[in-house]
């Protein structure tokens, strides 16, 4: 409960305040709801105390956060009122007054049972992003570095809106110029901070990955550091109930790599609502081909899809004659005079068979070769049916892809795994094709070219 002691000696010595009672408390840290005796407006009091835990760090943010405040102006963003020296029981302190906003934050949202559908998780996205575009376009950009469901509040929805957004906190908020000015502070939450945070680096794009993180919290119910991690990325697709457009744009915002990751709020938002971030995840890539061979990938995956190849002359020709021979068996495999010669075309029936398949594949079927950020795979599909061409391994086990062009001019890429080797060779897709579909996965897998004969 709140100290009545503290209420009383702050309400005697700035002759300004009523205290109302605690919001929160932290080692050093009080924050009071209490409201303004002349204007009777609801104000958020922050208080830090020199107490035996106290940190001359805590001093630095404390004054950082209201100096910041100070220059703010933003309707999504608590305004700053005041702030003073004052003495406590147990000695000196600090107060910083600001607005009170009277909403439930994110968590507490969460935390009642409230869910969130992706159309409204996609408009928290986008407020966010709006505030974190004024944060960052400043001079020198002001970067929050503690954007998490608890610092984000929320008022109740109304018929046309999710509610309206705010951002508050800014206890752990840095400028670039204070970063290059002189030592600085690992703060935030973890399963909200990006990697470079807990080396003290702090960037715009810091922002995004903890923003990110935020509306993985929304989709799954689960902390972020509770969920599984793949190479640091966290996985939340499969607790997510998401289209796979916005999916690729949360993993976007959440990837590890300061360089794969949004460089920028606008970046974000601009992808956000463009209309082609319906298919953000595969990028159409142009090909020099009359055929609709399919190339779809991402920075996570790259799939190469061959469309049935069709009737060529000799495939027709042969087709045209084991139907013709099928039908004559099956008329004449009835009547007993012609049983034995019947007969004798049955060592064919396998061959047959065989032909009657590359058939159907000409006409139906497709190969596939895909590779993500954990497996490379072959398969050849058939009306709905998979077979593995080739034994699926791990991306991190591809050493080597090789273009091998032999006198008997059939080209083929071979992509080496380990000890084996993934074979994509020109029956599936023409000489130019394959030369361009070799120059893609060379770039996407980030390994040379190799030439052969």
């Amino acid at each position: 409960m709140f100290d009545r002691v503290l209420g009383d000696r702050l309400s005697t010595l700035c002759e300004v305040y009523d205290i109302i009672r605690q919001l929160g408390k932290k080692s050093g840290r009080r924050t009071l709801l209490a409201r303004d005796r002349q204007t009777q407006e609801l104000v958020v009091i922050k208080l830090l105390s020199f107490n035996s835990d106290f940190e001359w760090d805590d001093l630095k943010l404390f004054e950082r956060e209201a100096s910041i405040l100070q220059a703010l102006s933003h309707p999504a963003i608590p305004r700053y009122l005041n702030h003073f020296e004052i003495d406590l029981p147990q000695g000196k302190g600090f107060a910083l007054v600001q607005s009170y906003i009277q909403a439930k934050s994110l968590e507490e949202h969460m935390k009642s049972g409230r869910t969130f559908a992706e159309a409204e998780v996609g408009e928290i996205a986008k407020a966010l992003l709006e505030i974190l575009i004024y944060l960052h376009k400043r001079q020198p950009p002001v970067i929050h570095r503690d954007i998490k469901p608890s610092n984000i509040l929320l008022t109740n929805r109304s018929a046309h809106s999710v509610g309206q957004v705010y951002l508050v906190d800014f206890g752990s908020v840095q400028t670039l110029a204070a970063k290059q000015g002189g030592t600085i502070t690992v703060v935030g939450t973890y399963g909200y901070m990006p990697p470079e945070q807990f080396g003290g680096r702090a960037v715009p794009a810091s922002d995004l990955y903890s923003l990110g993180a935020t509306l993985i919290y929304l989709v799954t119910g689960t902390h972020p550091a509770d969920l599984p991690q793949q190479e640091l990325r966290i996985q939340f697709e499969k607790m997510a109930n998401l289209s796979l457009s916005f999916s690729h744009w949360i993993r976007q915002m959440t990837h590890p790599s300061l360089d794969k990751r949004f460089t920028s709020a606008s970046e974000a938002l601009a992808a956000l609502e463009s209309e082609s971030s319906t298919d953000i995840g595969y990028l159409a890539v142009p090909q020099p081909v009359e055929r609709q061979l399919l190339l779809k990938k991402d920075e996570y995956s790259i799939e190469i899809i061959t469309p049935p190849s069709g009737f060529n002359l000799p495939v027709a020709a042969m087709s045209f004659g084991s139907i013709s021979l099928i039908f004559w068996l099956i008329l004449n495999f009835g009547h007993p005079a012609n049983i034995v010669s019947a007969l004798l075309f049955l060592p064919y029936l396998v061959p047959l068979g065989i032909m009657g398949e590359r058939i159907l594949f000409a006409l139906f079927g497709r190969y596939r070769l895909r590779i993500d950020w954990r497996y490379i795979s072959k398969t050849y599909e058939l009306f709905g049916l998979k077979r593995n061409l080739f034994r699926p391994a791990r991306r991190r086990e591809i050493t080597k892809i090789e273009y091998i062009e032999p006198n008997s001019n059939h080209p083929k890429i071979v992509i080496w795994a380990g000890s084996q080797k993934c074979e994509f060779g020109a029956a599936m897709v023409n000489q130019e094709e394959l030369e361009w579909l070799a120059r893609e996965l060379s770039d996407w897998l980030g390994l040379p070219l190799t030439r052969s004969e």
